[in-house]
């Protein structure tokens, strides 16, 4: 087969303009993704040869060696382990196979230096490499395989693949350094670098100088370690392995169960949200080892998708070593170790929520961990007590708990709005009445809250009511004197019905009621849903996602002590139906439908209609 010549993927073209020209001031961080990656290859052949030990062909000892030359100015990183055939160099270091890559990409900021970072998100450490080399060469051999293949490219849009013979093992990458990049030659600072980024690795490092092999890191598995013998920077870097992240980890969680079932967990949450957090498939990221033998790196069994965000690993002692995919699904001992991890995190959420800094996991994660809320019935409680929501109190964070002890007196629910903006949100008209009582009102502003309130239904011994709804009552409750006594006086019940029966005739078809609310005490009038009507978001979710495809007709509420509303009625007990009493009709509901976020019925009538209300007046 001769030399193939390809273009690099649109993506990968863009990531490696991002590192090439990138401001990123600590360049030595591609030695620990080249190792990282290295490392994650030893760990695949290992669980292969489980199964099929022949694919070791007869070198078990794994390895990662690094070995500088200062003549050709070149730095070699071997290992021996699964290697790649000619297919795995051109879809992993051609392109990037990630769902939602493209559009993620589209959201770059244009700062090089802080766009650099999504390298490892994509589990493509691999170009990192380009910050010190100009050009890198990478031969390799798929285990099992008889021939090998040699992967060539500056970086600069295109790459060969040929075939070679002689090829060991594994993979070697050559990166031949650019000008100024001569420091990563020297024993003593690739040394320093292994150490500092790699040391948790539990492969040997090993640094060629002079034709001599020195071990560099501690080459033991992080997680088998005492707490007390880890440093935090330690467990730093482990997580910049486990997440191929470069933020730091906002929490860290390393425990050993003991008992029926043992298992090691080394968890992290991060302080970033990866990029996929919100894709389809929502799988999760926590690395299975059975007696430290790599297993997978995606086991859904290990944790429910609403805590995808955590990385991290997870070591047993029970499951056999040659466990398949299919045997995973519906292993007991996974099923206990599940519980465990998952009980073990919710524990540590609920202890950090005491923290002043929890607001910062809450803003990143706080709408994936909520998804738990209707997906987990036995841990809901544990789940609703770590949630925080904002409320029209304040712009704080708050609790269930924190709001059902401000209830006011005769409210008898707690009482929410949903929307998409939390400003917009705050504007509704559907609030001004709670408002005027003094009642908070949760303000629920990410697509799951549309969920996992009707199937929670209540907090405690408090049901949780949605201000949408056409049946709220707020008589009961006791608000200001001032403020009640304040109140302009409302139009007649005799003139209200008057005005009710010419909209119900003008809006025919287009409302589900027309009646007087209680709940307006400034705007003229809002939509409300039927009592247990879905809500007015959710059907705008819903139709955004073609799910439906037409619109729920809605109460059409009207506040008889607006001035507006007040002269209406008046000209229509007075004259009755006039000629413009439609258009007066329709511009009500489309000034409804706009403050809902929703756009007038006919956006063309609703303008002529407008421009000659204005004309008359003028």
């Amino acid at each position: 087969m001769a030399e193939e010549k390809r273009a690099f993927q649109a993506e990968v073209a863009k990531l490696l303009d991002i590192v090439v020209h990138s401001l990123y001031s600590n360049k030595e961080i591609f030695l620990r993704e080249l190792v990282s990656n290295a490392s994650d290859a030893c760990d695949k052949l290992r669980y292969a040869a489980v199964t099929q030990p022949e694919l070791l062909d007869g070198d078990g000892e794994f390895r990662i060696r690094l070995v500088p030359d200062k003549a050709s100015r070149t730095l070699t990183v071997i290992d021996n382990g699964i290697g790649m055939n000619h297919d795995d160099l051109v879809d992993n270091l051609g392109t990037i196979a990630r769902s939602g890559t493209a559009e993620y990409l589209k959201g770059l900021s244009g700062d090089a230096a802080r766009d650099v970072t999504l390298i490892g998100q994509f589990g493509v450490g691999f170009y990192s490499a380009y910050m010190v080399a100009e050009k890198v060469v990478v031969e390799s051999r798929k285990a099992g395989d008889a021939h090998g293949w040699r992967w060539e490219s500056d970086g600069r849009g295109e790459f060969t693949v040929s075939p070679a013979d002689g090829i060991a093992r594994g993979a070697t990458l050559i990166l031949s350094l650019r000008e100024g990049e001569d420091e990563f030659l020297e024993p003593a600072t690739l040394r320093r670098i292994v150490k500092r980024y790699s040391d948790h690795i539990a492969i040997p490092v090993v640094l060629v100088e002079d034709g001599k092999d020195e071990t560099v890191n501690a080459a033991s598995a992080l997680w088998t370690r005492a707490k007390a013998d880890i440093t935090p920077e330690q467990y730093k870097e482990f997580y910049h392995h486990v997440s191929h992240a470069f933020d730091e980890p906002w929490h860290t969680i390393h425990y050993k169960a003991e008992g029926a079932i043992e298992y090691t967990g080394l968890l992290f949450v991060p302080q970033s949200k990866p990029f996929d957090i919100f894709h389809p498939d929502r799988k999760q990221h926590v690395k299975l080892y059975v007696k430290r033998v790599f297993i997978t790196d995606d086991c859904a069994e290990l944790l429910p998708p609403y805590l995808r965000f955590v990385r991290g690993v997870v070591d047993s002692q029970d499951l056999p070593l040659n466990i398949s995919r299919e045997m995973l699904q519906h292993n007991p001992v996974l099923a206990k170790i599940k519980h465990g991890l998952v009980k073990r995190v919710l524990s540590e959420l609920k202890k950090k929520a005491a923290e002043p800094d929890f607001a910062t996991f809450w803003e990143t994660f706080g709408a994936v961990l909520k998804e738990g809320i209707y997906e987990d019935f036995e841990r809901r409680d544990d789940i609703l007590e770590i949630c925080r929501f904002r409320t029209t109190a304040g712009d704080g964070w708050t609790t269930l708990d924190e709001v059902a002890g401000r209830m006011k007196d005769g409210q008898d629910a707690l009482y929410y709005a949903t929307g998409d903006q939390m400003e917009a949100l705050k504007k509704s008209p559907q609030l001004e009445g709670f408002r005027a009582k003094g009642i908070e009102v949760l303000l629920f502003t990410d697509p799951v809250d549309e969920f996992w309130v009707p199937a929670v239904g209540k907090w405690k011994d408090k049901e949780l009511r949605s201000v949408n709804s056409s049946d709220v009552d707020l008589s009961a409750v006791k608000g200001d004197e001032a403020a009640e006594a304040a109140k302009p006086e409302a139009a007649a019940p005799a003139d209200m019905d008057a005005l009710i029966a010419a909209l119900k005739l003008a809006l025919d078809g287009k409302v589900a009621d027309v009646r007087t609310s209680e709940r307006l005490t400034e705007s003229a009038v809002c939509l409300v849903a039927e009592s247990g009507q879905m809500s007015i978001h959710l059907e705008k979710l819903l139709r955004a996602h073609r799910q439906m495809d037409s619109e729920m007709p809605r109460v059409l509420e009207i506040n008889p002590r607006h001035a507006l509303i007040k002269g209406l009625a008046a000209r229509i007990k007075a004259a009755g139906a006039a000629a413009d009493t439609e258009d007066m009709a329709f511009l009500l509901y489309d000034q409804a439908r706009i403050v809902e976020g929703e756009p007038p019925l006919d956006a063309a009538a609703f303008s002529k209609r407008l421009a000659a209300v204005m004309a008359r007046g003028l």
